[in-house]
């Protein structure tokens, strides 16, 4: 509605996961490489985790578009409020193995002729598991056991868990001690910093098309990170909302003010909360406290 206003071909601020739109802040790029990390080590389990709307799907799809599939069989399992049985079967359906009406014993049996299969060809399978905090224990344990599969010493499954903070806390339970063996690595995605938040914003504008004067400040940039504490989806739908009024204005920049007005409407609309962090946070974050991470 409002790209020819600005010269942009397409929506720059969509909400659904593009991976053609992946911008690497510190925090994405560690992400990222832990995982063609778990990729190159072809065993055990990755863990990344982030707060809603962090980015953790666009990173996952960006890396499933890089991997080769003469070298890596991957499927991505998204429902995960399923018990153990519905589990095995929906990772049935992701790799494409019919399994209708088929036991739990039958769909561990299938499973683990598929994983040697693929495994007698060459290749190695790799199974993504979003939204892995709505995971029960018991479904977690089936996902261990899965991880039990080899042919000679070759591990015939990887997989990656990629959730809310919630995952770690249930992964830290006493219960979870034989997977937390298996977790090879681990990271959790910070927001964006100040810094990473104008870049963001360029880069999205810039590769539909935007090559003009500035479209947001220095200052309404500073208001956009403070309204949105630095998480992409929440910029991207505020960023949204201000090309729309900008355009229904006649305007070709946005100020602060217009970022704090569309914000507090955003605010009455949908619950996204318009309170700025402190100063001392925001300049905290943009010094590097983008994500922590860790191995083992």
């Amino acid at each position: 509605m409002f790209e020819s206003h600005f010269g942009l071909r397409a929506p720059p601020f969509q909400l659904s996961p593009d991976p053609n739109f992946y911008f690497g802040s510190r925090g994405h790029a560690q992400a990222l490489s832990y995982l063609k990390f778990g990729v190159h080590q072809g065993e055990g389990f990755i863990v990344v985790t982030g707060e809603i709307g962090a980015g953790k799907t666009t990173i996952v799809r960006t890396l499933l578009e890089s991997l080769d599939p003469q070298q890596v069989v991957a499927a991505q399992v998204v429902n995960t409020q399923l018990n153990e049985t519905d589990l095995l079967a929906a990772i049935c359906g992701a790799y494409g193995i019919p399994a209708q009406n088929s036991s739990k014993a039958q769909l561990l049996s299938t499973l683990e002729a598929f994983f040697t299969a693929v495994a007698a060809g060459g290749r190695r399978a790799l199974l993504v598991v979003d939204e892995a905090q709505n995971l029960g224990k018991r479904e977690v344990e089936e996902l261990r056991m899965l991880s039990n599969f080899q042919l000679g010493n070759q591990a015939l499954l990887q997989s990656f868990l990629i959730g809310q903070p919630e995952l770690r806390d249930m992964l830290m339970s006493p219960s979870m001690e034989q997977l937390r063996q298996r977790v090879i690595a681990s990271c959790h995605l910070g927001p964006l910093t100040l810094t990473e938040t104008r870049a963001y914003i360029d880069h999205r504008l810039r590769f539909v098309g935007w090559s003009g004067d500035t479209i947001f400040d220095d200052a309404a940039v500073a208001e956009i990170f403070g309204r949105t504490r630095g998480i992409p989806r929440r910029v991207n739908l505020l960023c949204t909302r201000l090309l729309l009024a900008a355009y229904l204005e006649s305007k070709t920049q946005v100020a602060a003010a217009d970022v704090r007005m569309v914000a507090e409407q955003l605010e009455g609309e949908s619950g996204m909360r318009a309170i700025a962090p402190a100063a001392e946070e925001r300049n905290s974050r943009d010094e590097g406290g983008v994500a922590s991470t860790s191995s083992g």
